[in-house]
């Protein structure tokens, strides 16, 4: 059914849930007050936690790594850190294609069917930690279809961002983002309490006995511990499914933004061949990328991903489709404005880099503090484990709380005192971060006693967090002033999209340098890159004659 608001008297009508709305204009004062706020902060609630999951299934690898090392899973640090990695990678790729959906096949189809599709992943990743037998790939396998979680991020955003008036895009798509970054840190809370409790009895399989110590936010967990690393997945399962149905039946298609998504099937079908195009063009990467016997291992990092956008943006020009074609065709007009180039570099700097320590970071405080540099007798050095290591289970999670809880407040400021300017001050405080912490990281990872530096590890990353998660709400207010109605949905979905790269890229080096040695050498290269986007957002938004002028 096609609601018309503003027409007739049933006032039931006009804010119905799971309707298609026809008439929508957020900037009219009059429909805004009269029903609009109602239907916008109605959907934008039930995309709240719907986000929070997908969050939550892209990321979770971060920490099923960690467990998965203390239970002595037969696979390497950097096949760990790879795992991570991989999910990071797809997710990105899948907010490329994700970030037109909206406009194709509807908000309320898209967000109900992507949500619903998390199911599989977590699913399928709770029957393979079962074993410690299953074989590397199957976690590759599932580690590229939790990708689904990232790819969400592009079609969320780009959905409440046409619902919303101009004057409020910072905190509606500060809450949306920042809310829904909460995943990250529900996440990082939850696994490492539910794996202590057999919540789904002998459904779930049996427990497996910890070799190294473990820990959760209330404490440590010894090792021959029993533990539960299947929940790390299963749990979430009773969030999704009724997510699924507050999905369908709570929120709109928006008419005016999608004029025609057809039948509920029909737009599935559009959706899922977004996807489809996305997984061919990150599998495909991931095949040229990872070393055998998985892959070929013929080309590095930094030519991987250009070749995956690539693909994945010639594939859906090539679409089938009289009505997807031109569609997707006149959504590609954004890639001729200078300012989606300049606002997807910024947003690389703080989503990017949000979303990268989130993926890298309790890894990383698992490898770096749970060893430390023995002096033997003959003057040489050798790395011994660390038997009062700090459990990456109870610190990981407080970095990403801070940038996600710090976001909305970003795009308030953002909203006060121009986008821009809340941009510039962060830069200046992750270049200063991140070059302190790469310093410390090198510190610690030569130290005989790591410990030591533990705290001022682990405060430094909270402070680039908190910077990270301004930053958030700042560029996604800039481009909420920048780009119209109908651009600034892709636009939001192809920076966020890009900058998910982040997720990839930060457990890569991250990982790749602490084990040659010289963990620093990560963060400093993060700083060089901070620096350029400072001159970057001066130059185009912040110099007398910018181009625009603190958006």
């Amino acid at each position: 059914m096609v609601t018309h608001p503003g027409r007739g008297n049933d006032r039931s009508t006009i804010v119905a849930a799971n309707k298609d709305i026809e008439h929508w204009d957020p900037e009219d004062e009059k429909q805004w007050e009269s029903f609009g706020k109602r239907v916008a902060n109605r959907n934008l609630w039930i995309s709240i936690p719907a986000l929070l999951c997908g969050f939550v299934i892209w990321l979770m690898w971060g920490m099923i790594t960690v467990q998965m090392r203390n239970l002595g899973f037969p696979f390497e640090d950097t096949e760990l850190f790879t795992l991570a990695a991989i999910a990071g990678l797809s997710g990105a790729t899948l907010r490329i294609p994700a970030s037109f959906m909206i406009r194709i096949a509807g908000g309320r189809n898209t967000i109900f069917l992507t949500t619903s599709l998390l199911i599989i992943p977590a699913l399928g990743t709770g029957l393979a930690l079962q074993s410690q037998e299953t074989p590397l790939w199957v976690f590759q396998a599932l580690a590229l279809l939790s990708g689904i979680g990232g790819g969400n991020f592009a079609c969320s955003m780009s959905n409440i961002s046409t619902f919303f008036p101009k004057r409020q895009q910072g905190l509606a798509l500060g809450l949306n983002a920042g809310l829904g970054n909460f995943g990250v840190t529900t996440m990082q809370i939850v696994i490492p309490l539910a794996m202590t409790v057999g919540i789904f009895g002998a459904l779930a399989g049996d427990p497996m006995v910890l070799e190294r110590a473990s820990g959760t936010l209330i404490g440590r967990i010894e090792a021959g511990t029993e533990t539960f690393i299947q929940n790390a997945a299963f749990v979430w399962l009773l969030l999704l499914v009724p997510l699924a149905f507050a999905t369908w039946f709570g929120m709109n298609n928006l008419r005016t933004i999608t004029p025609n998504p057809g039948t509920p099937f029909a737009a599935f079908g559009k959706i899922l061949a977004l996807y489809g195009i996305g997984f061919i063009a990150a599998a495909v990467g991931l095949y040229l990328f990872l070393p055998p016997p998985v892959g070929l291992g013929l080309l590095n990092m930094w030519i991987t991903l250009p070749l995956i956008i690539l693909i994945t943006l010639g594939l859906m020009r090539l679409m089938p489709g009289e009505e997807i074609k031109p569609n997707i065709k006149k959504q590609f007009a954004i890639f001729r404005n200078k300012h989606t180039w300049s606002m997807t570099v910024l947003y690389i700097l703080t989503f990017g880099s949000f979303i990268g320590f989130s993926a890298a970071l309790p890894l990383s405080i698992e490898v770096i503090f749970g060893s430390l540099m023995e002096t033997l007798p003959d003057g040489t050095t050798q790395r011994v484990e660390n038997p009062n290591a700090p459990s990456a289970l109870t610190f990981a999670w407080m970095g990403p709380f801070v940038g996600a809880l710090i976001r909305p407040v970003g795009g308030w400021l953002s909203d006060k005192v121009g986008g821009s300017i809340v941009t510039q001050a962060i830069s200046v405080v992750m270049v200063i971060a991140s070059a302190a912490v790469g310093w410390v990281m090198m510190m610690a990872y030569n130290s005989p006693d790591p410990n030591t530096w533990f705290w001022p590890f682990l405060l430094l990353f909270i402070v680039l967090f908190a910077a990270s998660g301004i930053g958030n709400g700042s560029t996604f207010r800039t481009v909420g002033v920048i780009f119209d109605q109908h651009q600034k949905g892709p636009v939001l979905g192809w920076t966020s999209a890009v900058a998910a790269y982040g997720a990839f890229i930060a457990p890569r080096v991250m990982g790749e340098q602490i084990e040659a040695g010289t963990p620093e050498l990560s963060m400093y290269g993060f700083a060089i890159f901070y620096a350029l986007c400072l001159i970057l957002n001066w130059w185009f938004y912040l110099r007398k004659n910018a181009y625009i002028k603190n958006p």
